[in-house]
């Protein structure tokens, strides 16, 4: 049976659909006989109790340039729908985390993927904490003090907001740094939240590995190789995906999370490992699902799916 499946994400014209996951994720459904509606998180809306949206049926095609035909826009009661996606990219913001106590009001009687109350308390830089055995020594702060001294014992420490996304904001601090002052004036004066400061893992210059797990259960993985001279392995920002196999090591970091992630509703995940070591568990709006369709050739999309649909069923 069909579904009738919601997606919020950032605007749909301007996505590369060779790359973007949630037109990947799109293009699966309706292979599958899903009706899709589409909106942006600013059509999002609670009027008196109801949790509405603004926006317009789609269909979507692998064509460039016209990759999307939008119906008439219309409002929508979401909780007529059976699945909501919650695909917007971050930063996790205010306006994100308001879109998540919206949301949370029609799950699970509307499956909404991610669960929103579990995307709001597992930001990406802050859940891998849990697991300090797997992940390389880090600290969060606002304190310049606290962060210092972090420096100090560490020497070579990557520097970063922490709720920034797509590699923006991202500083190698060596030992031979002399901005860190100006660096920590530069971030605290734009926002008042803390930052994250993790220890360089030199193997990141070998790649950054993506990981995706579906519904806990790892899937695959691509490895995001850095541009010479760049630490950011982000594709945003220039990374090369490879091909690369999951070792046991990424097993071993999947097997102590996935329950976790399963048991909160975490059905599309994509974490991040260097050299062995887990740095980030993204929640909010992984990707990553079209290069691993293309190394691998598993049909990612049909796996979120078929998961999909089995708790819907």
């Amino acid at each position: 049976m069909g579904l009738k499946v919601a997606v919020q994400m950032d605007p749909i014209q301007n996505i590369d659909i060779n790359a973007d996951s949630s037109f990947r994720i799109m293009e699966e459904a309706q292979a599958r006989g899903h009706e899709l509606f589409y909106y942006t998180p600013d059509k999002l809306a609670l009027e008196e109790g109801r949790v509405t949206a603004r926006g317009w049926p789609v269909t979507v095609r692998r064509e460039k340039g016209n990759h999307a035909t939008l119906g008439e826009e219309t409002v929508i009661d979401l909780s007529d729908w059976d699945v909501v996606w919650l695909r917007q990219d971050p930063p996790f913001d205010m306006s994100y985390i308001t879109t998540t106590h919206i949301l949370e009001r029609i799950h699970p009687a509307t499956l909404v993927v991610n669960d929103p109350f579990w995307v709001r308390n597992f930001p990406e830089k802050l859940l891998v904490l849990g697991f300090p055995d797997l992940t390389p020594p880090t600290t969060v702060a606002r304190d310049l003090a606290t962060l210092r001294a972090f420096k100090d014992r560490h020497g070579d420490i990557i520097l970063k907001p922490l709720y920034g996304n797509g590699g923006a904001g991202v500083f190698r601090l060596d030992a031979n740094d002399r901005n860190f002052s100006a660096l920590y004036e530069l971030f605290t004066g734009l926002n008042r939240e803390p930052l994250i400061a993790q220890k360089f893992l030199p193997d990141v210059s070998a790649g950054d590995k993506r990981v995706i797990l579906v519904d806990g259960e790892p899937v695959g993985g691509i490895n995001r190789v850095p541009q010479k001279g760049e630490t950011r392995s982000n594709m945003h920002v220039g990374g090369r995906p490879e091909k690369i196999d999951l070792t046991e090591r990424d097993r071993e970091i999947c097997a102590r999370i996935g329950p976790l992630l399963r048991e909160k509703g975490q059905l599309f995940v994509g974490i991040d490992v260097i050299g062995g070591w887990l740095t980030e568990i993204n929640v909010t709006s992984p990707t990553g699902i079209q290069e691993l369709e293309r190394f691998d050739g598993i049909n990612v999309a049909a796996k979120i799916w078929e998961a999909i649909e089995a708790r819907r069923a």
